[in-house]
């Protein structure tokens, strides 16, 4: 299914004020480690997972509404926000590990995953592990589909990017980006689009172990000819969890042609498009997230999940069409490998 806007998003939901002691972080200590993370509301459970360089913080505004029906659980992943930052495994695989502990630490058997670009890779990861904790997947401006990615971000994945980051910091250069970004959203450019919620992100690395952290985290997903992890070999064992894929059609970051291969690789996914939004549509149209996202979990049941059927998933493998063997020549070509 793919719904095309009109140009201009329009705010069907009115989102309430965010009540007092809603959206404090609360801590565990897991494997040594504090997680920080937000709860809140009752319900079936879901889990929003954020990108690289983010936190938590970047669901505030959305949490208050989508906790009327659910348990919500945002976790700060190892490396971001609050969390601590060690020196430490900072895959998909990881993280998707991290995500499954955390969750039993609150209790929480199975969840609906939202997973924005990383969290997006990294909901995927947890799906493919996890199967029986999964209940539902949304991914949102997802990593882990296709090679491309952000320049910038295949810049800072070499040798030498913490010093870059470094100078970003600095009042002369963080001026001159500014006028940059500020040009290049006069020019209506897609980049421009996303330049100013990429930046916060820049500003939210404030010490050298969180830049240390963000850079290990990238460089374990990009490197300098893009994206290293894919799921696409392996998304036909998605066939009967219900996956919802929501993109805006101007993402500077993860290009929304990305989407499309993601919709066609997963058997009866549903696919919506924010038109006229960049890489954090969640941002551009909280009320049509929100709503989405309510409607989706109250109108598909949780995959019904069993050992049997894994296993004829698997043996049963890959369905072979002239587009999965082009994928696969296109993976060989780039030596990506599989977050396995």
């Amino acid at each position: 299914m793919v719904d095309v806007p009109h140009r201009r998003p329009v705010r069907a939901v009115r989102l309430r004020p965010v009540g007092d002691g809603e959206l404090e972080l609360r801590y565990r200590v897991v494997h040594g480690y504090r997680r920080a993370f937000r709860m809140a509301g009752e319900g079936p459970a879901l889990v929003l997972i954020h990108g690289i360089g983010d936190s938590s913080a970047t669901w505030a505004e959305l949490i208050p509404d989508l906790a009327r029906t659910h348990t919500v659980i945002a976790p700060d992943l190892l490396g971001h926000g609050a969390s601590d930052k060690p020196r430490a495994d900072y895959s998909v695989a990881a993280y998707a590990n991290g995500v499954r502990d955390l969750l039993t630490t609150l209790g929480i058997e199975s969840a609906t995953l939202v997973g924005h670009s990383l969290g997006g890779g990294v909901a995927m990861q947890f799906a493919y592990q996890f199967p029986e904790r999964t209940e539902r997947l949304i991914l949102v401006s997802a990593g882990g589909v296709g090679r491309e990615v952000n320049p910038v971000l295949r810049l800072v994945s070499v040798p030498g990017a913490h010093l870059l980051l470094s100078a970003l910091r600095l009042p002369g250069m963080r001026l001159q980006v500014g006028l940059t970004v500020g040009l290049m959203k006069l020019l209506d450019t897609d980049l421009g689009q996303d330049a100013p919620e990429l930046l916060t992100l820049v500003d939210a690395l404030p010490d050298e172990t969180a830049r240390n952290a963000f850079i290990r985290t990238l460089r374990a997903v990009v490197d300098w000819r893009g994206q290293v992890v894919t799921m696409l070999d392996r998304c036909y064992l998605t066939e009967g969890m219900p996956t919802m894929l929501l993109w805006g059609d101007r993402d500077s970051v993860v290009p929304v042609r990305h989407a499309f291969g993601a919709h066609e690789a997963m058997p009866g996914s549903r696919l919506e498009i924010f038109e006229g939004a960049g890489h954090f549509p969640f941002h551009t149209d909280p009320g049509r997230f929100v709503s989405l996202v309510e409607e989706f979990t109250a109108t598909t049941d949780p995959a019904d999940w069993s050992r049997e059927r894994w296993r004829d998933l698997l043996c049963e493998g890959r369905r072979d069409t002239p587009r999965n063997r082009a994928a696969d020549r296109d993976l060989r070509e780039a030596s990506e490998r599989s977050a396995t």
